[in-house]
């Protein structure tokens, strides 16, 4: 069985992300969504809750588990067991970034493969850092995140007005 693991911090999930998931999971026999715990940022969704939004809208797709992890990916990718990782991209700049931590995976871990995945053109500009600004300021991102993520976002902001 061909498994890969799909990493990121996904606060919030986007179309984008779930575009390369969707699309991953027809390559794959199974898809393991890396929920990155980073003590080092503020996110705006704790871990837990992004686990459990991610699990949610990635129901239907029943190759597709969700579970978190902290520290170096490469660490992650030894407890499963194959070593390919997805990584999407949207524009030439997500690419020289990647390009780097994938040699740099590759230094640290050489089993480890990287299979870049370009992001459909209908979401090439969608970054879950510009949903939540958007968000925040009002905009409308309806169309740029899962029901779920956009109601999720919602009753967050609500109960951080109280």
């Amino acid at each position: 069985m061909q498994s890969a693991v799909y990493p990121g911090s996904f606060d919030p999930i986007t179309n984008g992300h779930l575009d390369i998931i969707q699309r991953a999971s027809r390559v794959f026999d199974n898809v393991v969504v890396g929920v990155l715990h980073n003590p080092n940022k503020k996110p705006y969704f704790d871990i837990e809750e992004r686990v459990e939004i991610i699990r949610k809208v990635v129901e239907p797709y029943g190759n597709v588990e969700v579970t978190s992890f902290e520290g170096l990916l490469v660490d992650f990718m030894r407890t499963k067991p194959d070593h390919v990782l997805v990584k999407g991209l949207r524009a030439f700049s997500d690419f020289e970034y990647e390009f780097q931590m994938a040699m740099m995976n590759r230094k640290l871990d050489e089993s480890i493969e990287t299979l870049f995945m370009m992001t459909g053109n209908r979401y090439s500009f969608v970054s879950s850092t510009l949903v939540k600004e958007i968000f925040l300021l009002d905009g409308n991102i309806e169309e740029l995140v899962p029901p779920l993520v956009y109601e999720s976002l919602k009753n967050k902001k609500e109960r951080s007005l109280i």
